[in-house]
């Protein structure tokens, strides 16, 4: 009989076509991948990071060597979270679409321009008509980007915002940044392969004014090396409740951890909300953690949801980053960042050809 892991790895993601699509389309060829193992000792360059949520982009971005000059965010946790770890930074907890062009001027010249706008309601009727907000937050990603106008910029978001209106939305995103000047690809990163103990999957954008082929981190890791779970958090196991480190979870009543005790890993508490209170699997990484409502996933081998630390830990951010707000604000903030780890290699990317 296979083991768990067997069985887990063997699972094709629900992204292997798409991601092999883009990856042998001609008509997004321009890309290249570089080796990012080894940190190049460079200067210093300068970013700025919109919607940047609790800063798993832009703390994987600073340890690539960026300077983290101001980021973007409405959450006031979030942003509060992007105070606290980046104080050399200026931080607006304001709606993007009031900072006024004569603010982004301000800037100065800047070296790539980062972040990820959310997606929800992107249409194709939205860019046809430039007063539909439902594309509000992307159309403002391009108005930073036409009044900056970096050398690279850089934008990360879920894998489904490829295949919106058959792929309609995503050639128009192209030739909006085709029309500021950017030459643009596209790929689908696995977190698992840049060093990060959970399957994640990201559609990466990057662009340049320089007309040279876009840089992608080479896959550091494969099916045979991936991170475990268990090597990344198991210490923490026994490690009694601490919100001064973010080790919270949500509390069980005795008869809900006996409930919990019969799930079996890869299986769900629920019928029908299979992605809450799914329990995880050992030896291999995580599921793509989500914060689901406090029913976060559930430990490998306790019966209880894994921590807001415990999160961070899978997302890679270290423990001395500390998230605001609440135990659930805590896990939001957690579940909806990007890895640091594969945002540090795609930074090392950029910063190659800068």
């Amino acid at each position: 009989m296979k083991s768990n892991r067997s069985l887990q790895l063997q699972k094709k993601s629900r992204y292997s076509n798409l991601k092999r699509e883009l990856d042998l389309d001609i008509f997004n060829a321009s890309w290249i991948e570089v080796d990012t193992k080894v940190k190049k000792n460079e200067s210093e360059k300068k970013c700025i990071d919109l919607f940047s949520g609790a800063g798993g982009l832009a703390l994987g971005l600073r340890n690539a060597g960026f300077h983290i000059y101001a980021s973007v965010e409405i959450d006031k946790d979030a942003s509060a979270t992007m105070e606290r770890n980046f104080p050399e930074s200026k931080h607006f907890c304001n709606p993007i679409e009031e900072i006024p062009n004569t603010e982004i001027e301000g800037f100065g010249e800047i070296d790539l321009l980062a972040g990820g706008p959310p997606c929800v309601g992107f249409s194709v009727a939205g860019y046809r008509n430039p007063k539909d907000q439902r594309n509000l937050y992307y159309r403002e990603y391009l108005r930073f980007l036409e009044i900056l106008k970096p050398p690279f910029f850089l934008m990360e978001n879920v894998p489904g915002i490829l295949t919106i209106s058959n792929g309609q939305v995503k050639e128009l995103m192209f030739k909006e940044f085709e029309r500021l000047g950017y030459k643009t690809s596209v790929r689908i990163m696995e977190a698992a392969e840049f060093e990060v103990p959970q399957f994640r999957s990201r559609a990466i954008f990057i662009g340049n004014r320089l007309n040279l082929n876009n840089p992608y981190p080479r896959p550091i890791l494969n099916k045979e090396n991936y991170l475990a779970i268990e090597d990344i958090i198991d210490d923490l196991k026994n490690h009694p409740r601490d919100p001064s480190i973010n080790h919270e979870w949500t509390n069980h009543s005795k008869n809900f951890e006996n409930r919990i005790s019969a799930v079996e890993p890869g299986d769900s508490l629920y019928s029908n909300f299979k992605d809450a209170y799914k329990r995880q699997y050992l030896g291999v990484p995580s599921m793509t953690i989500k914060e689901n409502h406090g029913g976060t996933h559930i430990h490998p081998t306790l019966n209880r949801v894994i921590s807001v630390r415990e999160m961070a830990r899978l997302q890679t951010f270290p423990d001395n980053f500390f998230f605001e707000g609440t135990m659930k604000r805590g896990m939001w903030q957690v579940g909806n960042a990007v890895p640091v780890k594969l945002s540090e290699h795609l930074g090392l990317a950029i910063k190659s050809l800068l």
